[in-house]
């Protein structure tokens, strides 16, 4: 006769550990994961810390060499200005002279041989932390006139307005881009009947700088979006 006792004792066992160890895999096994993806802003005005003037002026003449001395002189009175009214002399640099010879142009033709030969550009740019009173002299260029200074606008040659000292306002920013972000998640979570867990993930996000208006390119618009995941509980 067939022992069914001890095979009856081996099922159960069997079916015992396949039942422990069926429960611990399904404990093991995670639950799917609750999320939820903010964004905070955070901005704030700064003023500019740094700006480059460039300034240009153009000299003609059919002799090059008296258009060059113009250059040369007016340059001279023009860093005794600027030096004057206390701008610093390292703060002052000079591009190489750009000389334009018209009859060497293809359009040119006898009947604009009246203008002058040789046109040279000249560009004198004052690079400086002091904003505030680089930009009293732009508004003062008029006392150029007085000197025989006639300064010309270019497109390829503007003043540009930087802040450079972003290291002193990133923990605030970023600061106060993270609590943005959190009252989005609590409002989320309250919504959805959940709890705010912790961060999973966060993204500090690129800080950005634009200029709050055109008429006013000195002041600087600092801007900063973080991203961050926050778990979801019951």
């Amino acid at each position: 006769m067939k022992n069914y006792t001890l095979e009856a004792v081996i099922v159960a066992v069997g079916l015992a550990l396949m039942g422990f160890f069926v429960k611990n895999g399904l404990g093991n096994i995670p639950r799917a994961e609750r999320t939820v993806t903010v964004k905070g802003l955070a901005e704030i005005e700064v003023p500019a810390n740094k700006v480059t003037w460039p300034i240009v002026v153009k000299y003609f003449d059919d002799n090059l060499t008296v258009a060059y001395n113009k250059m040369k002189n007016s340059n001279n009175q023009l860093v005794d200005y600027l030096v004057k009214n206390g701008i610093k002399k390292e703060d002052i640099t000079f591009k190489s002279p750009e000389v334009e010879d018209t009859h060497a142009d293809k359009y040119f033709t006898s009947q604009n041989r009246d203008a002058a030969r040789y046109y040279i550009t000249s560009v004198v740019t004052v690079t400086s932390n002091d904003v505030d009173k680089v930009r009293s002299l732009i508004e003062r260029q008029s006392e150029l006139l007085e000197l025989g200074i006639v300064t010309t606008s270019s497109y390829e040659y503007s003043t540009v307005y930087e802040y450079t000292d972003l290291n002193s306002i990133k923990p605030k920013l970023i600061e106060e881009a993270t609590k943005n972000a959190r009252v989005s998640a609590e409002k989320f979570a309250k919504d959805s009947d959940s709890k705010l867990g912790k961060i999973k993930t966060a993204n500090q996000g690129q800080i950005s700088i634009f200029e709050r208006d055109a008429n006013t390119p000195y002041i600087k618009e600092v801007r900063v979006v973080s991203t961050v995941v926050y778990y979801l509980e019951d």
